[in-house]
């Protein structure tokens, strides 16, 4: 058990408990986990218990976090190959393949890119928690494309910042069933299905979320489409454009149909804008679908193409 004691400034009057506690600490513990320590009673204001995480910080508190050692490593490491984009001494960029879970789960305990994050880079232990170290953001299993992973608190700190602050630009490719007619802005709360609980969807108690729509390619009865994340739900992009009436091409938990040579659901994260978490010089990767997703699209070109915007020669 180790404890953590921190004085509120001026300016820091007014903040919610949770926020403020896990802003102070640097990134080492995160406003979920801060919020658990205080339902648990672990969180005391000037002596005095507090288990309200939205109770309002006052000028000249001191407030003391016990936070318990950390349980031992659920997730091991393993030889999975990586294709990493880019690699320094706080971060790593990778290509996730479709069908690579991202952190250990129930049904997935082992075979993620956690486990070969750790064997690639060491230990992560105490960066976020103890089954998603150094995991700043995620895809699904399905999604391809780029990921960056904190390979130390203080990157972990900076880029979950820059997340929360709406500092990193994540634009993704769909292919989506019927026409998109013009770009659009879809927004809609996003939450579990009030039945199927495994399921995401627009509902009017969700949380905000936000996807820019840009049109790419049209063809006959698909588009190509670029959507940019400016929230991070669960299933956003899967959500946001079945509820459009367009599903991404594959995608059969949100109604998507298959497509003959695309091996799983037509849905890639190209392009990852942020800041160095150290020295904050702006950092911008891009990385080509998957080659069957790319084959897809050049027989979709062949076949009933209709018209091709900008974004194409960007592509290829």
């Amino acid at each position: 058990m180790r404890t953590l004691v921190y004085r509120a400034g001026q300016a820091d009057a007014g903040d919610r408990l949770d926020r403020w506690v896990a802003r102070r600490s640097g990134g080492a513990l995160s406003r979920s986990h801060v919020q658990k320590l205080i339902r648990e009673g672990m969180v005391s204001v000037d002596g005095k218990v507090e288990d309200r995480p939205g109770a309002v910080v006052r000028f000249g508190v001191e407030v003391s976090i016990s936070v318990p050692d950390p349980k031992p490593m659920r997730a091991v490491p393993e030889d999975i190959p990586l294709d990493v984009v880019y690699e320094d001494a706080d971060i790593l960029v990778v290509n996730k393949p479709r069908g690579l879970v991202v952190h250990p789960a129930p049904g997935n305990p082992a075979g993620t890119l956690v486990n070969a994050v750790l064997f690639r880079c060491g230990d992560l232990r105490g960066i976020n928690d103890v089954l998603r170290p150094g995991i700043v953001h995620r895809l699904d299993k399905d999604t391809t494309g780029l990921m960056v992973v904190a390979k130390n608190g203080d990157a972990y700190g900076s880029l979950s910042k820059q997340i929360k602050d709406k500092g990193v630009l994540r634009l993704y490719l769909a292919l989506v069933h019927g026409v998109v007619r013009n770009d659009m802005v879809i927004e809609e709360p996003i939450g579990r299905h009030p039945v199927h609980r495994k399921r995401m969807a627009v509902v009017p108690s969700g949380k905000p979320a936000t996807t820019v729509v840009r049109v790419a390619e049209k063809f006959r009865e698909h588009s190509l489409v670029e959507c940019e994340l400016k929230t991070g739900r669960t299933h956003q992009v899967r959500v946001h454009m079945s509820h459009v009436g367009h599903p991404v091409v594959g995608d059969r938990t949100y109604g998507g149909k298959k497509m003959p040579g695309l091996g799983g659901q037509a849905l890639h994260a190209w392009r990852l804008c942020f800041r160095h978490p150290s020295d904050g010089r702006p950092l911008e990767f891009s990385v080509p679908p998957p080659s069957d997703f790319r084959n897809v699209l050049e027989r979709l070109r062949r076949s009933s193409a209709v018209d091709n915007h900008t974004l194409r020669r960007d592509l290829e």
